[in-house]
């Protein structure tokens, strides 16, 4: 009895890895071994970035607040002491945002808290 190899479901995982590597130059999109190590990488470092991504927008945040609240004599460490202390319960990216697009919502609530 001859065996049976289930080519539908083969060609479909090929196709399958071949369209994420879509895109790549050369044998990288067409060459089923490349390919399969090409988006294996591609999918690692897209698992990082993702976590990456929330680090460098948090430094970027407290990056805004420093500089918008020594324009009011204060430092950033002393402004969210004092954001802890008075329970304001704004995060730092309502914070930046306020800081970049809305100074004097951002003054009034440096005021609050002198």
């Amino acid at each position: 009895m001859p065996r049976s190899v289930n080519s539908v479901a083969s060609r479909a995982r090929r196709k399958k890895l071949l369209n994420l590597a879509k895109g790549n130059y050369g044998s990288r999109a067409n060459v089923l071994t490349v390919a399969k190590h090409t988006v294996e990488k591609g999918l690692t470092y897209a698992f990082r970035d993702r976590k990456a991504k929330k680090r460098t927008y948090r430094s970027l945040w407290i990056s805004r607040l420093n500089a918008a609240a020594r324009e009011h004599g204060m430092s950033y460490a002393v402004f969210m002491g004092k954001i802890h202390k008075n329970n304001i319960a704004l995060n730092r990216k309502a914070l930046a945002d306020l800081a970049m697009n809305h100074p004097e919502a951002f003054k009034a609530v440096v005021n609050s808290l002198k």
